[in-house]
């Protein structure tokens, strides 16, 4: 083979190997929750360079951030890119891969989009300042810290490259190397939570850091939630604003109470030692009423874009389920049935034909409402408004018929990733957009 050969041969490996990626479109964001509840970033778009203390009340733990003066410290923006390679590392390890790396191979376009910062020149360019940061902070933390070791000094990530083709500089994806204190502590499923989609949505710097931080402490609380003074919470996350400066912008994100998933009550507003209530929506009896407390700033649980759906139209909906189409199971079914014996092949078809019929019943009258789960279904609806939601659904259907390897885990979730990539292609095809 002639050295241009091996070249291209060269090539078209790798284009392979970062173009059949597994499809992410459906994937469940999960954060580390090490770094959730304390102060890992900074919250300000602004450079930092003041370095991070922080020693817990029961002096127990203790977190160092370094910044480097080139690239300043990494920040709670930063971290939406590490939340993206943890949920990626999750979502592999569920779907049964146990020959996990620290390297993680990622399309830059899949990773912009997926966190909200949009696709253009400029994103991509705000995407390559984070890593640099990231790369260049530096934390000395004795969080996971055993007999063996009293502190653990790491950046979050240990290089990241971008690969092109050399004949057409086309971008072949990238590779970014997780530090391994993050990448042992993401491997410990444990060690993970599941946060809304919404959180990309979050633009202040402490509204991110609250959600992540209520999230850690509130989400296993149930209806009692958790509380927690001011000054706790300014300690703990890093903020370089003054307390009083500080207590007002709490206040302010309690009085909108718009955070994904979490509702927000300040108790004792007018006392010198105010608290903060977190506590999940979920959990709320009256999730769009008002409460009202004694000395307390009374909020309203203002309505999320993704809306719950109506009792009455939940009660059509059945609970999330993998939709699959009879024919195709058939087909599956049959092929695999060929090398069994009579007695089994009759066990088989017994069990295809009940599968089938539930399946069918599942389906049969119902167009994208009565199918997708409702949450999905209202963020679509939202989300990409004007499409016959019913008939894109046929073609997905017929597409998944076609491509057996494509059948997804979660019907709705896969759905939903198809329906925001159907619509931000086509869109311009829309009356009036």
């Amino acid at each position: 083979m002639s050295e241009k050969d091996q070249s291209s041969s060269g090539r078209r490996v790798q284009f392979e190997m970062f173009f059949t990626l597994p499809d992410f479109s459906d994937i469940s964001l999960r954060d580390y929750q090490e770094t959730m509840q304390r102060p890992f970033f900074s919250l300000s778009k602004k450079k930092r360079l003041k370095p991070i203390e922080y020693l817990s009340p029961d002096k127990s733990v203790t977190v160092h951030v370094s910044a480097n003066p080139a690239y300043g410290m990494a920040t709670i923006w930063d971290a939406d890119i590490m939340i993206y390679l943890a949920s990626h590392l999750n979502e592999l390890r569920e779907r049964g891969d146990n020959d996990l790396s620290p390297t993680i191979r990622v399309q830059p376009g899949d990773l912009l989009k997926r966190i909200c910062w949009g696709v253009s020149g400029r994103a991509y360019e705000r995407l390559i300042a984070a890593l640099d940061r990231l790369q260049a902070t530096t934390i000395k933390t004795n969080i996971r810290a055993n007999s063996k070791s009293r502190e653990t000094t790491f950046s979050w990530i240990d290089s990241y490259t971008h690969l092109v083709d050399e004949r057409t500089q086309r971008s072949l994806g990238m590779e970014i190397t997780l530090s391994k204190w993050f990448f042992d502590g993401v491997m410990d499923k444990r060690n993970v939570l599941a946060i809304s989609p919404l959180y990309f949505e979050i633009t202040s710097g402490l509204g991110k850091w609250l959600y992540r931080a209520a999230r850690k402490h509130a989400g296993g609380n149930g209806p009692e939630g958790f509380t927690i003074g001011f000054e706790t919470l300014h300690q703990k996350s890093g903020s370089e604003s003054s307390l009083p400066s500080f207590k007002n912008k709490i206040l302010e994100l309690a009085r909108a109470n718009n955070l994904p998933d979490i509702s927000l009550e300040v108790i004792g507003a007018e006392t010198p030692r105010p608290k903060l209530k977190m506590v999940m929506r979920r959990h709320l009896e009256k999730p769009s009423g008002k409460t009202e407390h004694s000395g307390s700033v009374a909020t309203e649980s203002r309505p999320q874009r993704i809306q719950r759906a109506t009792p009455e139209k939940a009660a059509k909906v059945s609970p999330p389920q993998e939709f699959v189409d009879p024919a195709l199971v058939r087909k599956l079914l049959a092929t695999t049935s060929a090398s069994l014996r009579p007695e089994q092949q009759a066990d088989a078809s017994a069990a295809l034909d009940s599968n089938a019929s539930q399946s069918q019943s599942r389906r049969r009258g119902g167009g994208a409402q009565d199918t997708l789960d409702p949450e999905i279904y209202q963020a679509i609806r939202a989300e990409c408004p004007g499409w016959d939601l019913d008939v894109l659904m046929r073609q997905f259907d017929s597409f998944l018929n076609s491509n057996p390897h494509e059948l997804p885990r979660n019907y709705s979730k896969r759905f939903y990733g198809f329906m925001k990539k159907h619509h931000e292609r086509n869109k311009h095809t829309l009356p009036g957009f």
